[in-house]
């Protein structure tokens, strides 16, 4: 019987939430640097490749993005573009951009905490990984430590309002 990918399996998935932990330490170092704190971390047979968080300002490039950053770094050391069999574990549900750049590297499987109904391209406002009219689907689980996930944002936005350091 196939396993379902979009299902989460205890025992097959037991680094499930220690490596969101990962992408929530790098969302926090994100705030901290006064960037969307948004963190991903991309993994490979159980091996951390990449680790990093959303360096827009930092840069000053839009496509600074944390799941970009660890595909671009994870691609780097693998010495390919192809992302197979690799998962990315990130704070926040991936934009389009990101997304479609999960669709081209071929990622084995996307988990991810919060849901983004602004910007989501996998389940809020697009369906792009399970678009079948694409040359790949990338298997995805959400709602991985949402909670903590969505909180980390909604600190982040609340002082931006409230201009507090």
């Amino acid at each position: 019987m196939p396993r379902d990918l979009n299902v989460i399996d205890p025992e097959a998935d037991c680094d499930i939430s220690r490596f969101m932990l990962i992408a929530l330490e790098e969302a926090t170092q994100a705030m901290v640097e006064r960037e969307v704190p948004v963190g991903a971390v991309l993994v490979k047979e159980g091996e951390v490749l990449a680790r990093d968080h959303n360096r827009k300002e930092q840069l000053q490039d839009p496509t600074a993005h944390a799941e970009m950053l660890v595909m671009r770094a994870a691609a780097e050391t693998l010495c390919s573009w192809r992302l197979e069999g690799c998962e990315l574990y990130v704070t926040l549900e991936p934009c389009a951009m990101c997304a479609g750049a999960m669709v081209q590297a071929r990622l084995g499987r996307l988990i991810f905490g919060a849901c983004d109904p602004k910007a989501g391209a996998v389940v809020s406002l697009y369906n792009l990984l399970d678009d079948n009219r694409l040359n790949h689907r990338v298997p995805w689980v959400k709602g991985v430590m949402e909670r903590e996930c969505g909180e980390i944002l909604r600190e982040f936005f609340s002082q931006l309002r409230n201009h507090q350091p």
